[in-house]
């Protein structure tokens, strides 16, 4: 049985310089920080309540917040110490004000108490986990044996170990994973796409996880599987990841899965990752205005998640921790397994030496990701890129009407029209242009000669929009 096919053609987008500078930089686990920043709400939906308060002690993976919405993912603490304080900050995705919870190790509390002696001070960061962080599945067999276990599952039993865990989507979106697979009646998939595209420039977090953890990606995606209970399940990757292909293809031949699993090797384009271009692109299924994949029987989820989904029903591991990639004008582009709330002011020691400023500091990639005005914002759970960028600013013009934008919309949408409307507060008509369909991939501000950041005009019609409704 063949397992890969080749994809040709793709619906419109961009060929961009790919720069994935840190491609063959393997993962480095790197010590849980010694203070951790945990925002209330890193996830789509309502914000968390927290359940401690100032001067309780954690353990690294207790629950410490968690909200009564069905759309909301549980948080847990990444380090094991106490809670230091409460806090309100800023969103750098949303721009609103939240809530955050500060927690500081117990080797940092040693090393800044008063009455402290030198054994004290040079004692090792202790990390008490509430899992079990000793069970281990490694080889071929065991896995195997996993994927029966999971046979003999109920849909809703894992669904409930994987809203415990406090999962969301780990490719950007982070909408809760257990909503997502908590399918509608009458709704029926027949199709599940794991999304290995990782089609933005400079980002290689999934590559590198395809490539060293690729039994643990394909278990949780075994997990989705039972879960739905579609016809197939086609792994996407672009083409660029000839690597990972072969692997995930060997793994697949060897856990005896590929009447289930198939990939789907496509071009290097951009925005290919997006859902809709995903679904459009493979399945030749267009997802209707306003409606969602599992509206045409499809669900996608990211590498990632699948990872995480795994790690969340074979060990009961909350989501404490994501590979992210440091990246940019840096001396050591690398992969970092990295705990959720690290400041990304204590990543900087993984930069090597910086170059000349200016430099922005940049959550996500240059297309879709946000500049954040300093280094003491922290790494959330869908935050799987720090860009360090050098350049200019660009200065705003006016639209020149050359269509650009247009041409390159993946979802054949008019951008130039909503910046014109945001300028002039006429919400309205950005509806009338279909407004909410924008998938927000950044290409049209990619090619815009002006330098007009329509995706700014675009988030902030959609967020006027939704609070009028």
């Amino acid at each position: 049985m063949n397992i890969v096919s080749r994809k040709p053609r793709f619906v419109s987008g961009l060929k961009l310089k790919e720069n994935k500078k840190s491609e063959h930089s393997p993962i480095l686990l790197i010590p849980p920080p010694s203070r951790v920043i945990i925002p209330m709400q890193m996830h789509t939906g309502a914000e968390c309540s927290l359940l401690v308060q100032r001067g309780d002690s954690v353990k690294t993976g207790q629950l410490i917040a968690e909200s009564d919405s069905f759309v909301s993912a549980n948080i847990h603490s990444t380090i094991t110490g106490t809670v230091k304080s409460i806090l309100k900050t800023v969103s750098p995705a949303t721009s609103t004000i939240i809530s955050a919870v500060e927690i500081v190790s117990k080797s940092a509390q040693q090393q800044t108490g008063d009455a402290q002696d030198s054994d004290a001070a040079g004692a090792l960061y202790e990390d008490e986990v509430v899992f079990d962080n000793s069970a281990s599945i490694k080889s071929v067999e065991e896995f195997r044996a996993f994927l029966k276990k999971i046979d003999s599952e109920q849909a809703p039993g894992l669904i409930q170990k994987i809203k415990a865990a406090g999962i969301v989507g780990l490719g950007g979106a982070a909408f809760p994973t257990h909503v997502k697979l908590s399918v509608p009646e009458g709704k029926k998939i027949d199709t599940v796409i794991l999304n290995g595209c990782e089609c933005e420039p400079y980002i290689t977090a999934d590559h590198r996880l395809m490539l060293e953890q690729g039994m643990e990606i394909l278990a949780g995606a075994y997990i989705i599987f039972k879960i739905l209970n579609p016809q197939k399940v086609i792994i996407a990757i672009e083409n660029n990841k000839e690597d990972a292909i072969k692997n995930l293809a060997d793994i697949i031949k060897e856990l005896g899965i590929e009447h289930i699993f198939s990939i789907s090797a496509l071009p290097s384009r951009y925005p290919m990752g997006a859902e809709k271009t995903l679904i459009k692109n493979i399945l030749k299924r267009k997802v209707p205005v306003g409606g969602l994949p599992l509206n045409v029987g499809v669900v996608v989820q990211n590498v990632s998640t699948a990872k995480a989904i795994f790690d969340a029903v074979a060990y009961d591991k909350p989501l404490i921790e994501r590979v992210i990639t440091v990246t940019g004008d840096i001396e050591k582009p690398l992969n970092l397994m990295v705990r959720i709330g690290t400041l990304v002011k204590d990543l900087k020691d993984y930069f090597g030496v910086l170059k000349e400023k200016p430099y922005d500091i940049i959550f996500g990639g240059p297309m879709t990701g946000f500049s954040v005005a300093n280094m003491n914002f922290p790494i959330v759970k869908g935050n799987g890129c720090v860009l360090v960028k050098q350049g200019e600013k660009l200065v705003e013009k006016n639209c020149i009407r050359c269509g650009k934008c247009v041409s390159v919309c993946p979802m054949n949408l008019m951008p130039l029209m909503y910046g014109t409307y945001a300028k002039n507060n006429m919400w309205e008509q950005c509806s009338d242009y279909y407004i909410e369909c924008c998938i927000e991939c950044g290409s049209c501000a990619y090619v815009c000669p002006s330098a007009i950041p329509l995706v700014g005009y675009i988030k902030t019609g959609k967020a006027v929009i939704a609070r009028k409704k």
